[in-house]
C-alpha cells in the first residue's frame, strides 16, 4: 500500500507483491466461476483481426464502440468561453457539466468555468423551469459574468423546456436584483442524442450571434468576421490572428477562446480574453465573414449570407500550404492590400522545409481520425507531401462531407488504395488497421490503445490529447502550424526508422546520424 514517506505512482504502485496478488487471486476466481476461458479469450481475440470479423463489424448498427466524437453542449460551452466574461451554462444535469468541465481541463490542463442547473428526478417530471430561475440568479450574483450562455443537456430537450420563455421567468422573479432587463442571456438548444460537439457549437455560435446583432443592422463597416471553429489548437487562433495583423486588418475574432485556456501563473481569474460583447452585437454590420470550419459553422454561415446578406464571405481552412494561402488571398481581397512580404517569407521558409522532409513522407501510409474539418485541412496536407491517407475516418461526418473528402483523395496518385469512413467509430478502425495496416496513425489519445493492439506507431494530433502535455499549444493553422504539422510527422517517421535499424550488426546498416 502507499507509504507516507514514500509516496509512488500507480506504474510502479500495483508492481508491488501485494497488489499483484490481488490480481492474481482475482484471475483465479473469476476463472474458477467459469467467467474466463484464457483459451477461448485468445481464439476469438485472434478471430477479431481477420477479414470476416472485419465485414460483420463495419456492418453493424446498433451501438458504438469507441465514438470518436463527443456530444453537443461539449461545443456550446466552447463557443461561450469564446466571448468576455461569459458563464457558460448548461440546463441539465450536474453530472453531464462535470464531464464537460473535466473534458477541456484534461485537455488544457487549464480550469474550465462552467455552471448546470442540476436537474434531477423531479425536473424531469415537472420541467426544469425552478431550476432555471434559480440557477441564472444564482450565476448572475456568484460570478457577476456580463452574460450567460445557456445550452441543453438530454434531459431538457427531452422534456421540451423553453429556453427563451424561462429565461424571461428568471428575469421577472428576480425583478432586476442581480439580471436587470438589459442583462444578456443567449441560448441555444444542444440535444445530446444528435449531432456531436460541432453540431453544439454551430447551435450555440448561431443562437448567440443572432440574439446579440437583433435590430443592431446600421451602416457596413470594413470590420471583417472571423470564426476560428471548434479549435482546440490555441496556437492556431493565434497564428490566424498573427496572419490578419500582417495585412492590418481590422477584424474581430468572434468566440476567441485562446486566452482562456492559456492562463499565465499568478492569480487565477474565472474568465480571461474573449470576444468583447459590444463587438459580437457590431458583427453583423461587417463586411464579410470568414469561417475557418465550414463544417462546424454551417448553420452560422448561412444566417451570415442569407439574414446578414454579408456576400463576400467564406468557408477557408487554413491548415497546410495550399489552405493557408486561400486564407491569406481572401484576406489580400478583402482589405485590398498586397501580401505582406514577411508572410512570403513565412511561405517561402515552409516550402524549403516541405522539400527537406518530402522523402520521409512520400509514399508513407496513414489511418486518421477526427473532425471533419480538422481532417480536410490535414489529409490534404499530408497529399500536398506525397503521403497515402489510407483510411480517413470520420465519425461525426455531416451531409456533404464524405464527397468532398472522396474528392481530395482522388487527386492522389494512389486515390484506390486511400479510402474514406464516415460515420464509423475507433472500433471499426481497429479492424481496418488489423486487415490493411498502414505506417502511422493521426489521430487523439483515444488511439493509444489501437497503438497497443496493433502496433502501428500513432503521432498525436487531434483532440482530445488527454496523456501529453502542451500540444494544444501550439498551431497547426498558418504557414507555422504547418511546419509544426511537418515536423512532428516527419520526426515520427525517423523515430520509427531508427527504431526498425537498430539492431547491432543485423538492421542498423541504415542507422545514420545524417538524414
Amino acid at each position: 500500500m502507499q507509504e507516507v514517506d514514500n509516496i509512488v505512482n500507480g506504474q510502479k504502485l500495483f508492481q508491488r507483491p501485494e497488489y499483484q496478488k490481488v490480481l492474481k487471486d482475482k484471475k483465479e476466481f473469476e476463472g474458477g466461476m467459469g467467467a474466463i476461458d484464457p483459451a477461448k479469450v485468445a481464439e476469438v481475440a485472434e478471430w477479431t483481426k481477420t477479414w470476416d470479423y472485419r465485414e460483420k463489424n463495419l456492418a453493424r448498427e446498433a451501438i458504438t464502440v469507441n465514438p470518436a466524437k463527443a456530444c453537443q453542449p461539449l461545443g456550446a460551452v466552447m463557443v461561450a468561453l469564446g466571448f468576455e466574461n461569459t458563464m457558460p451554462y448548461v440546463h441539465g444535469s450536474h453530472g453531464c457539466v462535470a464531464y464537460f468541465r473535466s473534458y477541456f481541463t484534461r485537455h488544457f490542463k487549464e480550469p474550465t468555468p462552467c455552471v448546470s442547473d442540476s436537474m434531477t428526478e423531479d425536473a424531469a417530471v415537472f420541467g426544469g423551469l425552478v431550476n432555471m430561475k434559480d440557477g441564472l440568479k444564482n450565476c448572475a450574483a456568484l460570478y457577476k459574468p456580463d452574460m450567460i450562455m445557456v445550452s441543453t443537456t438530454c434531459m431538457a430537450e427531452v422534456i421540451g423546456d423553453d429556453l427563451y420563455a424561462f429565461a424571461v421567468a428568471a428575469k421577472e422573479e428576480d425583478g432586476g436584483e442581480y439580471l436587470p432587463e438589459e442583462f444578456p442571456i443567449t441560448y441555444a438548444h444542444t440535444p445530446s442524442f444528435v449531432g456531436s460537439h460541432i453540431t453544439g457549437y454551430d447551435n450555440m455560435m448561431q443562437g448567440a450571434l443572432q440574439q446579440l446583432t437583433e435590430g443592431n443592422k446600421g451602416e457596413e463597416t470594413d470590420s471583417i468576421n472571423i470564426i476560428p471553429g471548434f479549435e482546440t489548437y490555441i496556437g492556431s487562433i493565434r497564428s490566424v490572428k498573427h496572419i490578419a495583423e500582417e495585412f492590418g486588418a481590422n477584424y474581430v475574432m468572434l468566440g476567441d477562446h485562446s486566452d482562456q485556456w492559456d492562463m499565465p501563473a499568478g492569480d487565477y481569474q474565472m474568465f480571461a480574453g474573449g470576444t468583447k460583447i459590444e463587438d459580437a452585437r457590431n458583427s453583423i454590420n461587417a463586411k464579410a465573414t470568414i469561417s475557418l470550419q465550414k463544417y462546424s459553422t454551417a448553420k452560422t454561415m448561412k444566417m451570415i449570407t442569407k439574414r446578414w446578406k454579408q456576400k463576400d464571405s467564406a468557408e477557408l481552412n487554413p491548415i497546410g500550404l495550399r489552405g493557408t494561402d486561400e486564407f491569406v488571398m481572401k484576406l489580400a481581397e478583402l482589405t485590398g492590400k498586397e501580401i505582406p512580404a514577411s508572410l512570403k517569407t513565412e511561405r517561402g521558409r515552409l516550402v524549403d522545409a516541405m522539400q527537406d522532409s518530402y522523402p520521409y513522407m512520400h509514399g508513407k501510409k496513414f489511418a486518421i481520425w477526427g473532425d471533419p474539418d480538422f481532417l480536410i485541412g490535414v489529409v490534404s496536407f499530408l497529399l500536398e507531401m506525397g503521403a497515402e491517407p489510407t483510411h480517413v475516418l470520420c465519425h461525426n461526418a455531416p451531409r456533404g462531407w464524405e464527397e468532398e473528402m472522396r474528392a481530395l483523395l482522388d487527386t492522389s496518385p494512389a486515390a484506390a488504395d486511400c479510402h474514406v469512413w464516415a460515420g464509423k467509430d475507433l472500433w471499426h478502425m481497429r479492424s481496418l488497421l488489423f486487415t490493411e495496416p498502414v505506417d502511422f496513425m493521426i489521430g487523439n489519445s483515444y488511439g493509444k490503445e489501437l497503438m497497443r493492439d496493433t502496433g502501428t506507431p500513432l503521432i498525436y494530433i487531434g483532440f482530445p490529447i488527454f496523456d501529453r502535455h502542451h500540444l494544444h499549444r501550439y498551431s497547426i493553422s498558418g504557414y507555422d502550424g504547418a511546419l509544426n504539422l511537418l515536423t512532428w510527422i516527419t520526426n515520427k517517421v525517423l523515430d520509427q526508422l531508427d527504431e526498425d535499424t537498430k539492431g547491432i550488426a543485423s538492421t542498423d546498416y541504415f542507422f545514420d546520424l545524417v538524414r
